[in-house]
């Protein structure tokens, strides 16, 4: 898995990582942006990133209790995707879940979509792109619990390391991420 890890680290850094004066959606100021989808998106990266992932949740203490994996749109669709695909080719069984930023206001009205592959109370994973407050992904949290399931930890690309673990940690849930900022860099001009 290093070489996965160490390609993965490329692409981000050529693709998804940027330095320079941002706003984040958190309001916060930063000297680097990372936008994860321009890696998620391509096909290298979305298997590099499903894999990572996979291997990230079999690792974790519950693993034989997930069911699922479950995240925000837009950020997070082509990692629950990637991560369900991924599952079905080494013989696992993951499948997606995708919160809407806002339930449908039409049809069914739902607020979750991929409720229909899992049972009430099933245990899943949430995945993030970047995590910094922790604010979206805590949002997502409480929209799949509202819908009866049950959210284990979450796992992320990239952890920047600005109170997002913290905030999860206080409501229970724990933060797993494939990189840190310094890890991150460091892999991919290595």
């Amino acid at each position: 898995m290093a070489e996965l890890k160490k390609r993965l680290a490329e692409l981000l850094y050529e693709k998804s990582y940027k330095e320079g004066d941002f706003t984040l959606a958190s309001g916060k100021k930063s000297d680097y942006y990372f936008d994860c989808r321009q890696t998620a998106l391509h096909p290298e990266g979305a298997w590099l990133i499903g894999n990572l992932f996979y291997e990230l949740i079999c690792g974790l203490e519950n693993a034989a209790e997930v069911k699922g994996v479950g995240g925000m749109t837009l950020g997070a669709d082509p990692l629950v995707s990637s991560t369900s695909v991924i599952s079905f080719e080494k013989g696992g069984h993951l499948p997606a879940l995708i919160v809407r930023k806002q339930p449908k206001g039409h049809g069914t009205g739902q607020g979750v979509e991929g409720l229909a592959n899992f049972e009430e109370g099933d245990v899943v994973v949430m995945l993030e792109d970047v995590v910094t407050t922790g604010g979206s992904v805590i949002t997502a949290i409480e929209r799949i619990e509202a819908s009866g399931l049950k959210v284990s930890c979450v796992c992320a690309v990239l952890d920047r390391d600005e109170g997002g673990r913290e905030a999860l940690a206080e409501r229970g849930y724990n933060l797993v991420s494939i990189f840190d900022r310094k890890e991150l860099v460091a892999l991919a001009t290595s």
